[in-house]
């Protein structure tokens, strides 16, 4: 546990310190496990120092009451922030999924002395689904049919709705590995509805997608080409709108965290920037 931006949030560590940072911000709903230990590792062994770390009401983080989120977006942004001061980081390469490539843009607008390079992961250009009314939407199947809520005192229940919630986003579903992550979710986190409810409460504050041109932080952006919530036009126009920034497509991936075949391409791409 780390006291950063005056919270606490659950940090976990590869690598030597001394190297560069990489800093792993996990998307809306999720914790930092869904980032694997096996992917930090591969990282790390690039000579890098990997922290992965749970947002506020993830994991074992800070957390709030159910449907009442005592914090905003820009909270999140200055929670990573601050989080690189106390690991002494001084300036990390921040890779973003999601909700964590918008804390990535952010991060890379607004405190850009933290920010060595950036990697932003499933994301769209500025504030999540409301600044790209020229870009694509998501796919109208994608909250057709969402599992209801569970018993969230039946640990197995609870289990089968986070593996639910998961699978409309990748075209090529692992069910066992997800499952087999869900089950280490449910152990590490302190609250498990304020996890999955509090995060689409927040408030996102004003949008920034007129400023990307801003951002001077060597940028890549890695997409999945099959993505039902953000289509692959998103991609393309983010790379085009941040100066200089790099296009990664991922053949066949969806909206979800690198998967494993990806990261002999993925790992690289990263550690070069």
């Amino acid at each position: 546990m780390v006291r950063a931006n005056g919270v606490d949030l659950c940090v976990d560590t590869f690598g030597d310190a001394a190297d560069p940072a990489i800093l792993l911000v996990h998307g809306t709903a999720n914790c930092m496990l869904l980032w694997p230990e096996e992917l930090c590792a591969r990282l790390a062994a690039g000579r890098r120092f990997v922290v992965r770390y749970d947002l506020r009401d993830a994991g074992r983080s800070v957390s709030s009451p159910v449907g009442a989120p005592r914090y905003g977006l820009r909270d999140l942004v200055a929670d990573a922030a601050a989080l690189i001061d106390v690991l002494g980081a001084g300036r990390a390469h921040v890779v973003g999924m999601s909700l964590g490539a918008a804390i990535g843009q952010l991060l890379a607008l607004d405190h850009r002395d933290r920010v060595a390079a950036l990697t932003l992961a499933s994301s769209t250009p500025g504030l999540l689904g409301q600044e790209a009314p020229d870009l694509p939407g998501a796919a109208p199947e994608l909250f057709a049919d969402e599992p209801a809520p569970p018993d969230w005192t039946d640990r197995e229940a609870v289990v089968e709705y986070l593996v639910e919630a998961e699978r409309p986003y990748s075209p090529r579903f692992d069910e066992a590995r997800m499952r087999a992550t869900m089950d280490r979710v449910v152990d590490h986190t302190r609250d498990l509805e304020a996890s999955v409810t509090n995060p689409f409460a927040i408030e996102d504050g004003d949008g920034w997608r007129a400023r990307l041109g801003e951002i001077s932080a060597p940028t890549l952006v890695v997409h999945g080409t099959d993505d039902p919530m953000f289509p692959f036009a998103h991609a393309v126009a983010l790379a085009d709108e941040i100066p200089g920034a790099e296009l990664l497509p991922l053949d066949g991936v969806g909206h979800e965290y690198f998967p494993p075949d990806t990261w002999d391409v993925v790992v690289p791409a990263i550690l070069r920037q």
